[in-house]
C-alpha cells in the first residue's frame, strides 16, 4: 500500500488542524492504520491507531482528549483531527499502515509509511 499524507501547517497554540492520509490499493480495509510523529532530535513516536472497522482506537496519553482519528474505508482515507494544539505537538507527522494490531506500537514494526507532513504550533 502507498500512503499520501496532507494537511499539515502552521497554527497557533489552541488551534486545530486536520490531517488526511490517502491510501492506494484495494486492500485498505485489511490494514490497521495510525499516525506517528517525530520531533527534531527525538525518536518517532506513536500518536494514535485505529482498527479495521474504526470501532477501536488507541491514543498516546499526550493526545488523549485532543486528537481524534477516523477512517473511511470506502475512500481509502484516514483522518486525524487535532484540537487544542500545543507547541509540544510540533513535529513531522507520518501516516502508518500495518497488518495485525496495535498491541506493539513501536515504529520498527510498522509496515508502510507515508511521506510525512509538518505540523508547527506556535506559542
Amino acid at each position: 500500500v502507498q500512503l499520501q499524507a496532507s494537511g499539515g501547517g502552521l497554527v497557533q497554540a489552541g488551534g486545530s488542524l486536520r490531517l488526511s492520509c490517502a491510501a492506494s490499493g484495494r486492500t485498505f480495509s485489511s490494514y490497521v492504520m495510525g499516525w506517528f510523529r517525530q520531533a527534531p532530535g527525538k525518536e518517532r513516536e506513536f500518536v494514535v491507531g485505529i482498527y479495521y472497522s474504526g470501532a477501536s482506537t488507541y491514543y498516546a496519553d499526550s493526545v488523549k482528549g485532543r486528537f481524534i482519528i477516523s477512517r473511511d474505508n470506502a475512500e481509502n482515507t484516514v483522518y486525524l483531527q487535532m484540537n487544542s494544539l500545543k507547541p509540544e505537538d510540533t513535529a513531522v507527522y507520518y501516516c502508518a499502515a500495518k497488518y495485525g494490531n496495535w498491541y506493539d506500537r513501536r515504529a520498527q514494526f510498522v509496515g508502510y509509511w507515508g511521506q510525512g507532513t509538518q505540523v508547527t504550533v506556535s506559542s
